[in-house]
């Protein structure tokens, strides 16, 4: 069913906050992931469709209603969201020459404790381009 995309160089961009918010059908994370085809995460921060841009409550939505695992969604939202707008070499992960854009969560458990905890607030500080703001 998603050769052609598995198949390619395209990364398909869900939005599972905008399902939410306009009561619509989860896209098919679980099934993409199967195939083989790359997928990033994106708020679709807008009033029309998601007035939110939130990213720990996109995260969480693709792990509990989209079937994600909690590695496979920080990924998608971070490195995947890097290829999809083609800035892989300047953000996305943490690597020598990248822009350093990252998060500090609070003490938490492990990765499976983000998308369980989605309504706590678990970031302690934000870090970008090396500076802590």
């Amino acid at each position: 069913m998603f050769v052609a995309l598995s198949s390619s160089n395209t990364i398909g961009t869900l939005l599972p906050t905008a399902a939410f918010f306009l009561r619509m059908q989860y896209q098919p994370a679980r099934q993409l992931i199967d195939a083989n085809c790359a997928i990033a995460l994106a708020s679709d921060y807008n009033p029309g469709s998601s007035p939110s841009g939130n990213m720990n409550f996109v995260v969480a939505l693709s792990c509990i209603q989209m079937k994600m695992l909690p590695p496979e969604a920080i990924n998608a939202a971070t490195l995947n969201g890097a290829f999809a707008m083609e800035l892989q070499e300047k953000v996305g992960s943490i690597a020598i020459g990248k822009k350093a854009n990252l998060i500090f969560t609070k003490p938490i458990p492990s990765l499976a404790y983000l998308p369980y905890a989605f309504g706590n607030n678990l970031i302690d500080s934000v870090m970008i381009n090396g500076e802590i703001i």
